[in-house]
């Protein structure tokens, strides 16, 4: 009998241990000021960039680690930073590239994050524009200073024919020539969010 007590404290015990020592989730909020996303395109005769505003988003921490989270970008928000101005910007909302009026927003919603080598994570998850949702990762790296916390990913590549944007594609039009745009066009995200 002492010997069954022995055991059923110690299983208790583990039990209560295990539990004490999990890591507590944190949640923290996005910033939609301090935060922003810079776009930039290429096409066979130069190139074109420009930022777009989050319209929010959460990032939730276990202990110090990122294990979920969400962002939305505020499609309305496109615009040109390289001096191709409204023309530029027009084209981009309209329904041959983001369709924004039907479209306002884009979101990436976390599946997974695995840690890699010297502190950065390849986070991957779901990438919905335009309605249409595809699977997307990328290397990032992670800040916690307090109760904020930074995160960045640099040149993440987005191929657009994947969300029905064929507008200039090679892929879709072979005599397109030099008015053909790269199929793929890359973001850098800076997400600022705090408790």
């Amino acid at each position: 009998m002492k010997k069954i007590l022995s055991i059923v404290v110690l299983g208790l015990t583990f039990v209560g241990f295990a539990f004490t020592t999990a890591p507590k989730a944190t949640t923290f909020k996005v910033d939609t000021k301090k935060s922003i996303v810079l776009w930039n395109g290429k096409k066979v005769t130069g190139e074109h960039s420009g930022t777009i505003k989050l319209a929010g988003g959460t990032l939730s921490l276990s202990g110090t680690k990122l294990a979920q989270g969400s962002f939305t970008i505020d499609m309305t928000t496109i615009t040109s930073t390289d001096g191709a101005g409204a023309r530029l910007e027009g084209h981009l909302k309209a329904d041959d590239f983001f369709g924004v009026e039907k479209f306002p927003t884009a979101n990436f919603v976390i599946t997974k994050v695995t840690p890699a080598a010297a502190g950065k994570l390849t986070v991957s998850g779901n990438l919905t524009i335009k309605g249409i949702t595809k699977a997307l990762s990328f290397p990032a790296t992670l800040a916690v200073k307090g109760t904020s916390l930074t995160a960045v990913a640099k040149g993440v590549k987005v191929d657009r024919t994947k969300y029905d944007i064929r507008y200039g594609s090679k892929s879709f039009f072979d005599s397109i020539g030099d008015k053909a745009i790269d199929d793929e066009f890359t973001l850098d995200i800076t997400l600022v969010a705090s408790k």
